[in-house]
């Protein structure tokens, strides 16, 4: 399993690198879009759309990703739509969870399929801008979402007690969570020194966080979005338990589904794009 695992992701990367490292932005759009397109295809299956309508649902977002590129919304959206998508995340995200798995199948399926259409094509359109704002910039986001994984599973493993969610996830614990944000602390204050020392393309989320709302306000606003990665985890790991799924799919072997890998990453771009707003 980990042989096939390290194969997928080697894989992976060697399409995704290439595209985001290239000199225009057109490439990165259109691979981040075919996943996007595969996610929400996973998220018709998982919400009873059938096969034909997965297949509807994803070939819905590549056009609807596509039509968005040809219009210039990668570059131009207006920050009112992150803090509506901020909003809708919150708000949402915590009457989903509250409600926990055994009310999301009540939810009308037409409503949840919808959902989960407006917030991958509105996941997608953050990240396409955020790749125009710069590779470091796009970066450090990623990263953000990566370090908050990675140390909330290692604190969790180590001295993790207090279920998170025991309903949702029950692998998640309140040190693991705490462990994450820690992470995304330190990791801010690394990316600053980077920023200030190497020769980047554009300032990192931290700088840009800095500049709009001062070194306690960029700290509050990284702890948020540290949060935000946990709320998209749970959203999908929620729905997952639902549906009675262990993953979203079998699209990346040893991996499970796209889904699977970017469910954090859905609330962090918007959040993280309309957080910097303020800086302009």
């Amino acid at each position: 399993m980990l042989k096939l695992r390290i194969i997928t992701a080697l894989l992976m990367l060697a399409v995704l690198l290439p595209a985001l490292f290239a000199p225009v932005a057109w490439p990165f759009a259109a691979v981040s879009l075919l996943l996007i397109a595969a996610a929400a295809w996973e998220w018709g299956r998982l919400n009873g759309a059938g096969v034909p309508g997965a297949w509807v649902m994803g070939a819905s977002m590549a056009a609807a990703g596509a039509a968005a590129y040809a219009a210039g919304w990668t570059t131009g959206a207006p920050p009112a739509l992150w803090w509506l998508a901020a909003a809708v995340w919150v708000l949402g995200g915590a009457l989903v969870l509250h409600g926990g798995p055994a009310a999301w199948p009540h939810a009308p399926r037409v409503l949840r399929l919808m959902l989960g259409l407006v917030v991958l094509f509105v996941g997608w359109l953050a990240l396409s801008q955020a790749r125009a704002v710069g590779i470091n910039f796009v970066l450090s986001v990623m990263a953000l979402v990566w370090a908050a994984d990675i140390a909330a599973y290692a604190g969790g493993r180590g001295f993790g007690r207090t279920k998170l969610a025991p309903t949702v996830s029950p692998g998640k614990t309140w040190e693991g969570a705490l462990s994450g944000a820690a992470a995304v602390l330190v990791l801010g204050a690394v990316w600053l020194w980077v920023d200030r020392s190497a020769a980047v393309d554009s300032p990192s989320v931290t700088s840009r966080l800095l500049s709009a709302l001062g070194m306690v306000g960029a700290g509050v606003a990284l702890l948020a979005l540290s949060a935000m990665s946990v709320v998209g985890d749970l959203v999908e790991s929620l729905v997952k338990r639902a549906a009675g799924a262990k993953d979203s799919s079998r699209l990346l072997p040893g991996h499970g589904g796209v889904l699977d890998r970017i469910d954090a990453l859905l609330p962090v771009f918007p959040c993280a794009m309309a957080l910097v707003s303020l800086a302009r």
